[in-house]
């Protein structure tokens, strides 16, 4: 009979347990199907990995990367996008996301020279930077049957030419190419962590 009662008395505290704990096991599901829908839709958090956007950001900043705006609007100049790069003999994992700032939208004819970076044959005005490019551009051409350098290209359809802002340390779109849009996963609009100084929106800057 005592191990009988014992049993019981097992029964019922487990169940008692479970009656009270339902409720907040059901809040923390709920919870955890909210933050993974934002995560996948809305934004999410994200750390810098390394020095490719000095001195805007730096290594260990945490930022908010949100999702929406470019449901609506198309990417513009100056924006500091997280993406996943395309395939390139310069790019050993594509898996893993970048960070850089839009220069070139579509149909923008791109150059970099005399340590400057020219959009549509004027240089842009650049107060972010860490220094001036150290590199001049070529790009490939094949015009009858012949490769040729050329000094400016054209960025394609549905395509953005990105640079970091530490410029000679960013292997970025002058060494691999053009973006694809369907590449973006979206906008850092927030400096989050250190609580410092520099907290705050990451605004693009006006040209």
């Amino acid at each position: 009979m005592t191990s009988e009662r014992n049993l019981e008395q097992d029964t019922n505290t487990s169940t008692s347990w479970w009656n009270n704990q339902r409720d907040n096991i059901r809040v923390i599901g709920i919870a955890l199907i909210i933050a993974l829908f934002l995560r996948l839709f809305i934004a999410e958090p994200r750390y810098i990995p390394s020095g490719s956007m000095l001195p805007t950001l730096q290594i260990n900043d945490r930022i908010i990367v949100e999702k929406v705006s470019y449901l609506l609007n198309a990417p513009q100049r100056g924006e500091i996008i997280v993406f996943y790069p395309p395939k390139a003999p310069q790019i050993t994992d594509t898996s893993a996301p970048y960070i850089k700032r839009i220069i070139g939208l579509p149909g923008d004819r791109i150059s970099i020279h005399d340590k400057k970076v020219f959009v549509n044959d004027r240089p842009i005005k650049e107060l972010y930077i860490a220094e001036a490019p150290s590199y001049n551009l070529l790009f490939a051409s094949q015009n009858q049957d012949k490769t040729e350098s050329i000094q400016t290209a054209t960025v394609p359809p549905n395509s953005y030419w990105v640079m970091g802002d530490n410029r000679n340390y960013s292997n970025d779109s002058h060494i691999w190419g053009f973006l694809p849009k369907e590449n973006i996963i979206g906008r850092a609009c927030l400096r989050f962590w250190p609580f410092d100084g520099r907290f705050g929106w990451l605004n693009p800057p006006e040209y």
